[in-house]
């Protein structure tokens, strides 16, 4: 598959009579974007922000963060939402670099987030850094939060299209080709490098927490292989609401670090197979079931090794203890990446679940460490959210604005895949 991703560097974005881009300032007409992706059979209200890199500007309570782009042959983007039923992965693909668009409303409550465009918590989500329009919604009375869930998370997909699609005759400031063949080829050409699988553990645990693979909530499937390509094309869609500090959303799928490492690496020191998209039961058998097929499927392709990254905590833990204990028992050699739940102090067992095979794990952080955020000069959406949030309540929101929160409450601070800013240190 040869996939070519033709980047616009976006650096700043403004209202304007017709969206374009010129000199790497995105030019958005508010009034035809609004009315592109208006839905009011579920929104009596649709309006549009903006939030840019270094502003006191705080957004909560955050649903989704989507990437603008768009198939340069006409077919929109996303296939199984805003594109037809064809294979991700070939051909052109324009995207809107340094651009994103934000979805905010309170669907289930404790599990949004927030992200702060400046300031402490600036430093631990991505999306201060990236040049935001922050797309929010109000319901028409009545609408079940399954409803809402599935249309904001439409909208924001069809809002994210609306804009690359603008911008398609413009020259792109740089071309990225990403090519591999099958499995088939890629082993004959490199017969004595390592072979590595990704398996990505998702959130598929129904009630709003739902990972989407060609418009397919993928809950009730069984393990299946995807070429980096098809991932990085925009062939997986977040629809979880699972809390903000790990969960993947739209942009992390199609930036996923670990398979742009991968990917780099391979026919050089690794043979990349591919990713396991794998679902994460909420029941035992659900969890063997998985486990077994995923090792299964590794055994087939001939894995060497397999970097596993997990999405959510507490009882997915024992998920890729379930993974890592086949795998190893298959002579597979096993990475984890995952967040600990540790406590406030750090003191607490960090994972719900333990296996002696799993020899081999990469913390991304503690998600109940405390952090004080202070007061930012605009909000968009509703401050007082975060009093239902996951890693805030009642008292987390003080009388001048600033926030006492665990990080928890922040989109993205410790992506399992590897999408932030935490690190490690020797002390």
């Amino acid at each position: 598959m040869r996939l070519e991703l033709r980047k616009i560097n976006i650096r700043e974005i403004r209202w304007a009579e017709t969206t374009h881009v010129s000199q790497g300032i995105l030019h958005i007409n508010r009034a035809a974007a609004e009315a592109a992706v208006a839905d009011p059979r579920s929104f009596r209200e649709i309006s549009l922000d903006l939030a840019l890199p270094g502003e006191s500007v705080r957004i909560i309570p955050v649903k989704d963060c989507i990437e603008p782009r768009v198939k340069l042959d006409g077919n929109g983007y996303f296939p199984g939402f805003c594109a037809p039923m064809t294979r991700a992965g070939e051909g052109a693909t324009l995207v809107l670099s340094g651009a994103c668009v934000v979805t905010c409303g309170p669907i289930v409550a404790f599990q949004e987030g927030l992200i702060d465009m400046s300031g402490p918590g600036a430093s631990y989500t991505p999306f201060s850094r990236t040049c935001n329009v922050v797309l929010s919604v109000k319901p028409v009375p009545g609408l079940s939060p399954h409803a809402y869930e599935a249309a904001l998370r439409e909208t924001g997909l069809k809002l994210a299209v609306h804009l690359a699609d603008a911008c398609k005759e413009t020259k792109p400031d740089a071309v990225e080709v990403l090519e591999k063949g099958g499995i088939v080829e890629e082993n004959a050409k490199y017969p004595k490098l390592p072979k590595v699988l990704n398996i990505c553990m998702c959130i598929t645990q129904g009630l709003l927490h739902d990972t989407y693979v060609y418009g397919a909530d993928i809950k009730a499937s069984l393990p299946t292989l995807l070429h980096p390509n098809e991932v990085l094309d925009g062939a997986m869609v977040s629809g979880n609401c699972v809390s903000a500090c790990d969960k993947n959303t739209t942009y992390h799928h199609c930036n996923n670090p670990v398979v742009r490492e991968l990917y780099a690496r391979h026919g050089i020191d690794v043979n990349f197979l591919g990713l396991i998209p794998a679902v994460e039961s909420t029941v035992l058998d659900g969890k063997r079931r998985a486990a077994m097929m995923n090792v299964g499927l590794a055994k087939e392709l001939g894995a060497d090794a397999v970097i596993i990254t997990e999405e959510g905590y507490g009882n997915p833990d024992t998920d890729f203890c379930l993974n890592a204990k086949l795998l190893e028992q298959a002579g597979i050699k096993t990475i984890v990446i995952s967040d600990e739940a540790a406590g406030t102090n750090g003191a607490s067992h960090g994972v719900a679940d333990s296996t002696p095979e799993l020899v081999s794990f990469i913390s991304a952080g503690n998600v109940n460490e405390m952090v004080e955020l202070p007061p930012m000069q605009r909000v968009i959406g509703d401050a007082k959210a975060i009093e239902n949030l996951s890693g805030g309540d009642t008292g987390s929101l003080r009388k001048d604005g600033s926030l006492f929160i665990e990080l928890q409450a922040i989109i993205g601070s410790t992506s399992e895949i590897g999408f932030n800013k935490m690190r490690c240190e020797w002390i």
